[in-house]
């Protein structure tokens, strides 16, 4: 039976990058079953998914707590978002915990959830609603995505943009709309 960094090596030979790097974010996360440096050191050149494995260590992250976290995560920062903060616990200026989210860029005040289907049951749906009343007031952005968004994530990327572009000052009113500067407009 292999250790669990040695595990995750093994399935690099059978697993595509993006499934790798998933396992390596539950290895190296709540599971605690590896870090990042036991991971990169069961990676032995000249053996069979050496190349992915290397590949899949530069973006494995401590923090994501699902496969699909991991696959929104890496979707947002393909799309050239700046890499967002994991799982991070969220206080108002008051210092009272308004929760816990997915991906986060605190400095703008920004989140994304990622919303699985157990979001749909009736008491996490009345948490959620009152948890998200506490960041707006709290000053939050937050942006929600689901397995539909995942799959076509368009959308939620024009509203990251729109969320990033409010927060850098660069919304203007076009013709009656509110429209947001992309970052390499120009304008």
């Amino acid at each position: 039976m292999s250790a669990p960094a040695r595990t995750w090596f093994e399935c690099a030979a059978m697993l595509g990058e993006l499934e790798l790097i998933a396992l390596g974010d539950y290895f190296v996360g709540r599971s605690g079953l590896a870090t990042i440096d036991d991971l990169a050191a069961e990676v032995h050149s000249g053996m069979r998914g050496a190349r992915r494995a290397r590949a899949a260590l530069e973006r494995i992250r401590v923090g994501a707590e699902s496969a699909m976290e991991t696959y929104v995560r890496l979707a947002v920062v393909d799309a050239g978002f700046p890499e967002p903060e994991l799982n991070l616990d969220v206080h108002d200026e008051q210092g009272i915990f308004l929760g816990r989210v997915d991906f986060a860029w605190p400095d703008q005040k920004i989140a994304l959830e990622y919303d699985g289907d157990h979001h749909r049951d009736r008491e996490q749906y009345r948490r959620d609603q009152r948890r998200g009343n506490g960041f707006t007031a709290g000053g939050w952005l937050v942006i929600h995505a689901t397995a539909a968004d995942a799959g076509r994530p368009a959308v939620l990327f024009e509203r990251l943009r729109q969320a990033f572009a409010a927060r850098s000052g660069r919304t203007r009113r076009v013709i009656g709309t509110e429209r947001a500067d992309s970052p390499g407009s120009g304008r």
